[in-house]
């Protein structure tokens, strides 16, 4: 035993002990220990890290990605300015438009009446008398509107773009399995006036662009500015109202204001179609311009359309000229078509002469009814003479001979200058859109041959639109100043004070006011004693030419009905505010021969006795006035 003792005690010294089974187990806890809290540590730096990376480093990222999903960016729907007449009839105006869902499963009627249920009592209805309910409301057959129900049980579109009215007299009939739907930018452009000036304000087509008139020139002025808003919503998608800002909705009370009176623009669209019908014509205009400023208070051309309407329109005149030239039937023909003015071109002719001290007012020439100009032999209208006439009496018996010899006096490339300098071959610059550009030969042309200066002097080859001879004529009344036809008078709010005026050019003094004055009192003896007469009003003093003038037809003239007869007038001549008014009517077919005189004529004096009750224009002679009836509003 002691032998063993000593062997154990040299194996592990003298001062060892034995491992005991606690001291490991705590030597391996504290190894976990120190691991978890290891692991704890880098848990709590990476946790620290990312709450860096996010709070610091990609936090805008992160607020941006948020801004985002909260909040959403609406353009409203912003109608278009109204339009209105110079005594504020609203001529144009953006009115919400419907569209109507035919459900034909559904469809039935709801009774009311004595002994019904308070909710009335439900019918069923057959297609076919739905159909025949609802055509005469929609302005179509009823065997059109049975083929669309027959095409699905539900959800057939049965019409767009209604007015109020549709949806009025729809909603009226209590029927069921019809559905009449707004949707948020469903508008449409309502003309209530019809077709009384489409000519002026043109349309908009169905994608609510401008195509012609006023629409489509005045654009800028007749679009609101467009805002976008930033607003906030909710998880689920839906807007919070107090985050909507209080000019959300709002929209300016501007609206465009014209130069153009309703009122005498129906009346001048009455005299002019009454006239029409009378003369078997095709075609016809009535302009009215305020000679001092250029305002238009009337445009009328004849045929025109209902720009409520437009397409339908389109597909008339698609059957007659095509689908490709249908559209440009609807534009302004007073504006963009060109013709040769004839006669009522002779005063303009005469101021000419005038200002180059060719003539005076009293100069006379000797008209035998016959002048050779090379080898041409120019006639007077009714191939007779005049004898000695006077400038004045030129005139009166429109005489082509007298205005060829004045004309002679003239070089022909002063001639020339002269028609370039009051603007042919130009665009008189009115606010509406496709005007046309007069034509004239070149100098060169007109000069090689005595015949062009011959034929221009009684408004023969050149061309212009009518308004431009209107406003040639306008220089004639207000003193030899060329003035700026135009329609629109500005942007008005609505207390009537204007916020915005077109800027106009400056009026250009073409003629001295003397001659302009001198040929003025000569166009007064064409209505009081030549070929005039038919526009006399009594008491008042009216100057004014006709013209009978003959369309060109394969190069050459002499076909007695292709021709359009015309009349200028000025009201009034003692006046310092002065109109001029111009007829003319295309291809006129009657018992008697037509002319100026007895086409053209009849409708100025129409639409000047109604100028004359609208703005009370006083009569020089009182005492020779007669009671006129009312014009109606």
């Amino acid at each position: 035993m002691s032998n063993i003792r000593r062997k154990k005690s040299a194996q592990f010294g003298s001062n060892s002990r034995l491992p005991t089974p606690s001291s490991t187990l705590v030597r391996n806890t504290k190894h976990r220990l120190a691991g978890i809290w290891l692991v704890l540590g880098l848990g709590t730096f990476g946790l620290v890290l990312r709450l860096f990376w996010l709070q610091i480093i990609d936090a805008p990222r992160l607020q941006r990605i948020a801004r985002e999903r909260q909040s959403i960016t609406v353009t409203p729907f912003v109608p278009r300015r109204t339009i209105v007449d110079r005594a504020n009839n609203q001529v144009a105006i953006d009115r919400p438009s419907y569209t109507i869902y035919a459900h034909p499963i559904k469809f039935g009627e709801v009774l009311f009446g004595k002994g019904l249920p308070r909710n009335g009592n439900r019918v069923g209805i057959t297609p076919l008398d739905m159909a025949q309910r609802l055509a005469p409301i929609l302005e179509c057959s009823p065997q059109d509107l049975l083929k669309k129900f027959q095409q699905r049980k539900t959800g057939v579109r049965i019409g767009s773009d209604l007015g109020e009215d549709v949806k009025s007299r729809i909603k009226a009939l209590k029927l069921e399995g019809i559905d009449i739907v707004q949707g948020e930018l469903d508008y449409t452009r309502s003309y209530p006036q019809g077709d009384m000036m489409a000519e002026v304000l043109g349309y908009l087509d169905w994608e609510h662009k401008a195509q012609s008139g006023v629409e489509s020139s005045q654009s800028l002025l007749l679009e609101r500015k467009l805002t976008r808003y930033q607003l906030t919503k909710t998880g689920k998608g839906k807007i919070l109202p107090d985050r909507v800002t209080p000019d959300y909705l709002h929209t300016d009370d501007l609206q465009l204001g014209l130069t153009v009176d309703l009122r005498l623009q129906r009346a001048a669209r009455k005299a002019l179609v009454d006239k029409m019908k009378e003369w078997n014509t095709r075609r016809g205009t009535v302009i009215v311009m305020d000679a001092d400023t250029g305002a238009l208070r009337s445009l009328v051309v004849e045929p025109t359309y209902d720009p409520n309407h437009y397409d339908k329109a389109v597909q008339n005149y698609s059957k007659i000229v095509g689908k490709e030239r249908a559209p440009t039937l609807l534009q302004n023909s007073a504006v963009s078509d060109l013709y040769e003015p004839g006669s009522t071109f002779k005063p303009i002719a005469v101021a000419i002469a005038l200002e180059n001290k060719v003539i005076a007012p009293n100069t006379t020439f000797y008209d035998d009814g016959i002048v050779t100009v090379g080898k041409y032999n120019i006639r007077n209208s009714d191939k007779k003479g005049n004898g000695e006439i006077s400038i004045a009496q030129i005139l009166q018996h429109s005489s082509n001979v007298g205005m060829v010899k004045m004309m002679q006096r003239l070089k022909p490339d002063v001639y020339y200058n002269w028609l370039q300098h009051i603007g042919l071959g130009q665009k008189s610059g009115i606010d509406l859109p496709l005007e046309g550009r007069g034509e004239i030969r070149s100098r060169k042309e007109f000069i090689a041959s005595p015949i062009y200066p011959a034929n221009a002097a009684f408004g023969q080859g050149f061309s212009l639109t009518p308004i431009q001879l209107v406003t040639l004529i306008g220089s004639i009344a207000n003193g030899g100043r060329l003035v700026t036809p135009h329609v629109v008078e500005g942007l008005f709010d609505s207390t009537g004070v204007r916020k915005d005026k077109p800027a106009l050019p400056e009026p250009r003094q073409i003629f001295s006011a003397t001659n302009a004055q001198a040929v003025l009192e000569m166009m007064e003896t064409v209505v009081t004693t030549g070929s005039g007469v038919k526009a006399q009003i009594p008491g008042y003093r009216i100057a004014g030419k006709t013209g009978t003038s003959q369309k060109a037809v394969r190069g050459g003239y002499g076909q007695d009905d292709k021709k359009i007869t015309s009349f200028v007038g000025i009201l009034p001549v003692n006046g310092q505010h002065r109109y001029v008014v111009f007829a003319a009517v295309d291809e006129p077919k009657g018992k008697e021969k037509a002319f100026g005189s007895n086409v053209a004529a009849p409708i100025v004096k129409s639409v000047m006795e109604s100028l004359i009750l609208l703005d009370g224009i006083p009569p020089s002679d009182s005492s020779q006035v007669k009671p006129q009836p009312k014009v109606k509003e």
